[in-house]
């Protein structure tokens, strides 16, 4: 810590000093500056600043703007934004341009030192693993067990990255089986808190009287059959990271309790009167759609956005078809070890029923599907007679195509021929008549994009 630099950016000048005090005492040298033009040039001047604490409301060029620019000129350097209640989603977009943490006003001085402590300890160390870990997601195909190189999960995989580092809440969505949980893990063993234990709370299956008690803890006698003090999973996951999934399901009286925990970092065991604090970092999970239950009155607006500081969107297997080919490798690979099976893959028929299934039940149901196959295979090849019989009588023609908000045109344009193809059976010629393209066109499209599906024999040798 000894002869580390901080720059603190504040407009307002009273907490700047209180600021510039705390961490002065820390042994850290402490340079100040009101502006972001100001925090420009005193980097631009002095050498040896290893952390900029960046107020986001600034007067001139505001703190996401400074920030771009410390990014480009000064890439080393690490940034913790301060930001109101209310503005976290300037917060997320920090966390997005390369902030390493962010702090919410109004800040509380001993956390704004633990949170500077840690990136100044840590810098170095995250720096490198966050280069290796990017490298890894431009150039791989799977991450932390979390397997695919679809365009929409690589940027789940590079948000993964940029926010494993931070103390940020994450708020995890998606359909049931996408595997929301290996998101959690993976942020887990990727953050400073690696060391210490991720706790996992399923919120769906506890009951509204015993929620309160595994959250909190509870005192000896507060209830009937609480014959001893119990720690509740907060107090377990401190120092470390707590993850709630199916979070909406908390009732509303425990919704209350859990926002206050997030908002002091304190909270009373059921049945006791002792304040008990903690540091955790909290990952939240859910299948619904929280902005609809907040509408509904069913979750608490409040603690929506308590939790939603940086969210995740696992999409549906049905809309990353192009993963499906590795998904199908990795589990065939594994049950076939597992059960001592020499089953090299799937056949090609099998492969066509998998591909023009729509997967309810995502990951999951496909995990599970190809164990089966698996263990009741007694070829080397998984054939269509060992799936389920919803699988083989899949029509797989779907008349609406889904695309999340930032799909690449290259991907949306694959999906679009092939659920096209599907929806006419194969043919070809009505497929490129739909799609406004010559025959020939599409044929270059399909080799372009290394599909071969079958040739039909209306279509064979036409062009439009």
């Amino acid at each position: 810590m000894n002869g580390s630099s901080v720059l603190v950016v504040e407009d307002d000048r009273s907490a700047r000093s209180a600021l510039v005090k705390a961490l002065s005492r820390g042994g850290i040298r402490v340079l100040e500056a009101e502006t972001g033009e100001k925090a420009l040039a005193v980097l631009a001047g002095e050498k040896g600043i290893a952390l900029v604490l960046l107020d986001v409301i600034l007067p001139g060029i505001d703190g996401l703007e400074t920030l771009e620019r410390i990014r480009r000129s000064n890439a080393d350097v690490a940034v913790i934004v301060m930001t109101a209640f209310g503005t976290v989603e300037k917060a997320v977009r920090a966390m997005k341009l390369g902030a390493s943490d962010f702090l919410e006003k109004p800040l509380d001085l001993s956390e704004v030192r633990r949170a500077v402590e840690a990136a100044l300890g840590g810098k170095v160390e995250l720096g490198e693993a966050r280069r290796k870990l990017m490298a890894w997601v431009e150039e791989g195909d799977r991450f932390d067990g979390i397997i695919g190189r679809s365009s929409t999960l690589k940027r789940v995989f590079e948000t993964i990255v940029q926010v494993a580092g931070s103390r940020a809440t994450v708020l995890v969505t998606g359909e049931t089986g996408t595997g929301k949980e290996l998101v959690a893990e993976s942020i887990h063993a990727h953050s400073a808190r690696r060391e210490k234990p991720l706790v996992k709370v399923n919120c769906a299956s506890l009951t509204p009287t015993l929620i309160e008690s595994e959250l909190f803890g509870h005192e000896k006698g507060a209830f009937t059959g609480a014959a001893r003090r119990r720690e509740g999973r907060f107090e377990i996951a401190s120092g470390g990271t707590l993850f709630l999934d199916e979070v909406s399901e908390i009732p509303p009286e425990i919704q209350v309790k859990l926002l206050r925990v997030l908002q002091e970092r304190e909270f009373e065991r059921v049945g006791g009167n002792e304040t008990v604090r903690v540091d955790i970092r909290l990952i939240c999970a859910t299948n619904k759609d929280l902005e609809k239950e907040v509408a509904a009155g069913k979750f608490r607006e409040d603690l929506f956005y308590r939790i939603n500081v940086v969210p995740i969107h696992l999409p549906p297997l049905r809309n990353r078809r192009e993963d499906l080919p590795l998904l199908m490798a990795h589990f065939v690979e594994k049950y076939s070890r597992a059960n001592d099976r020499q089953v090299a893959g799937v056949s090609p028929e099998a492969m066509e029923l998998l591909d023009r299934y729509d997967w309810p039940g995502n990951i999951r149901e496909l995990e599970n599907c190809l164990e089966q196959a698996v263990v009741l295979c007694r070829n080397d090849r998984i054939t269509p007679e060992l799936l389920p019989l919803k699988i083989r009588q899949s029509q797989g023609a779907r008349d609406v195509v889904e695309f999340p908000v930032g799909t690449d045109l290259r991907s949306v344009e694959k999906e679009m021929i092939l659920q096209t193809l599907a929806y006419v059976d194969g043919n070809k010629t009505k497929a490129a008549k739909i799609l406004g393209i010559g025959t020939r066109t599409l044929y270059r499209k399909l080799e372009e994009y290394g599909v071969s599906p079958p040739e039909d024999e209306e279509s064979k040798g036409r062009d439009s």
